[in-house]
């Protein structure tokens, strides 16, 4: 639900705009960078007021030379931002920097994931090891209990997260159409991996290794869902269609099912048969956490607009 939050953040900053006369009808994504650039100007940052803002960004603006924007794109690792591409032979030829489509008829039917979604599942597997590893009766803060069931559950999180960010993509409309032939299929193929069943590699490794349950494939077909609920949910935000109060509520009970795999993995792994009563107990404090965070960023949005 965070990119529903942004891109909602984005809409009512564009609908202000227009009620003030400063919107580019023109040109959408112009609308859209300028919104974005607003919404990061009214965040906290340090002592800093929206004045010492203005200011920084008007006496530094102008340095911001084409030459100079390259060479941070470069030094980013996203290589020339005007469309030359630079190779890196050091990244994973499954990486998530390219698409799914690709990679799934490169690598065929083998789940695998990229260098990012590792580094971005990171944060999820240090809150799953330190808050849910009690429930289980292991500590973590024992390198032997991390470790003994690490490869697993890190693997199965970077696949979640890289399906995630191509969904998010596709939220955001970070796919382009009708520049070349190419880019109109490499569009096509991610866009179809996403929603055609994208999980089954996944599925399949748990197969192989003897993991896989009912439950577990319920699980992850509730990953699925919660991305279709996303994608429509922003998109009826974007064409300022109707939202269902009973959608956003359901893909805020779905999206913490990575949580729920993971709990169901560790059980497999560890022989154990699954607490029911865990599980649910879980599954009810993942919700109200859910509502929390999202309590947590309407206010900071109100503050910000209202400052």
């Amino acid at each position: 639900m965070e990119e529903l939050r942004k891109l909602e953040q984005v809409h009512s900053l564009i609908t202000l705009m227009e009620s003030r006369g400063i919107s580019m009808t023109s040109s959408s994504s112009s609308n859209r960078f300028i919104a974005n650039f607003v919404l990061l100007l009214v965040q906290p940052c340090g002592e800093l007021d929206f004045d010492d803002k203005f200011d920084l960004v008007s006496e530094y603006m102008p340095k911001f030379s084409e030459e100079f924007l390259g060479d941070v794109s470069l030094l980013l690792g996203d290589g020339d931002y005007r469309g030359k591409e630079m190779e890196n032979t050091l990244q994973p030829y499954c990486d998530d920097k390219l698409d799914f489509g690709f990679s799934q008829n490169y690598c065929g039917e083998m789940a695998m994931v990229g260098l990012d979604a590792m580094q971005r599942a990171n944060s999820t597997l240090e809150d799953f090891f330190r808050s849910y590893f009690m429930f289980h009766g292991m500590d973590a803060n024992k390198p032997q209990s991390v470790f003994k069931y690490f490869p697993i559950l890190s693997f199965t999180e970077s696949y979640i997260y890289q399906l995630d960010t191509l969904n998010e993509k596709i939220v955001l409309g970070g796919f382009a159409f009708g520049e070349s032939q190419e880019t109109n299929e490499k569009s096509t193929k991610i866009l179809s991996a996403i929603k055609s069943d994208p999980l089954r590699p996944l599925i399949n490794l748990f197969k192989s290794h003897g993991l896989l349950t009912d439950r577990l494939v319920h699980e992850l077909r509730s990953g699925e869902e919660y991305w279709a609920l996303e994608r429509d949910l922003c998109g009826a935000l974007a064409s300022n269609g109707k939202v269902s109060i009973e959608d956003v509520m359901r893909a805020i009970h779905l999206k913490s099912f990575d949580y729920r795999v993971l709990n169901l993995l560790l059980y497999q792994l560890r022989g154990q048969k699954v607490n029911d009563l865990h599980m649910e107990f879980l599954s009810i404090s993942e919700l109200l956490v859910e509502i929390a965070d999202d309590f947590t960023t309407l206010v900071s949005l109100d503050a910000g607009f209202t400052r």
